[in-house]
């Protein structure tokens, strides 16, 4: 709950922002900013492991789950700038000029006029960035020890060693309970997740 829940609060946070920013520039910078994302995002994780390695060792990070959290959201916020960025491309930007013509700072009406039709968009974007820090299995093995490992490595120890008939037991309650909140999560997020990968399609 502590990795998975930072990753998502830290990506979505960093992600609307830039994705709203991104959305309405028509600048090279934002233009290279994005391609330098891609190809971050493109980068093998074991290359990032290896690359945060000695920063955490030196600062005492190493072994805790704030290593982790910065490692995945690191990963993760390309991917989510990216999608993001394609939401808020399908809300028009006159929304945002007749918000600040009624009196709205450009915060305001980021927040008030277009989050609001965000939310689908948020929520999947969301989903997705749980996904990845609730499913991680090679940085969280990596950075943490057996003492603070998160949910999916320490499960996994089940299905790599011999097992007897209760072991066998317990290796299926374990995957299951694995596959349960997310089976949880989108159901009762399903209509949302409909509505954001829908957006944007063309309507008869």
């Amino acid at each position: 709950m502590i990795v998975t829940g930072g990753v998502v609060t830290i990506s979505l946070t960093v992600g609307t922002l830039a994705g709203y920013g991104l959305a309405r520039s028509n600048s090279m910078i934002a233009f290279w900013l994005l391609i330098f994302a891609l190809i971050f995002r493109a980068l093998p994780h074991s290359v990032l492991v290896t690359g945060y390695l000695e920063p955490f060792i030196n600062y005492g990070l190493y072994g805790k789950k704030i290593a982790v959290i910065v490692l995945l959201v690191a990963i993760n916020q390309p991917f989510t700038i990216w999608m993001l960025r394609s939401f808020f491309m399908n809300i028009p930007q006159d929304l945002d000029e007749a918000a600040q013509i009624d009196g709205c700072n450009p915060f305001q009406a980021f927040w008030k006029v277009v989050m609001p039709l965000m939310w689908p968009g948020v929520i999947t974007t969301g989903l997705f960035s749980f996904l990845l820090a609730y499913n991680d299995y090679l940085v969280a093995a990596l950075l943490l020890d057996g003492q603070s490992q998160t949910m999916v490595p320490a499960i996994m120890q089940y299905f790599n060693m011999e097992t007897k008939m209760t072991d066998l037991v317990e290796s299926i309650a374990a995957a299951a309970s694995i596959t349960a909140p997310l089976f949880l999560l989108v159901m009762f997020f399903q209509k949302q997740i409909v509505s954001g990968l829908t957006q944007g399609a063309v309507k008869g």
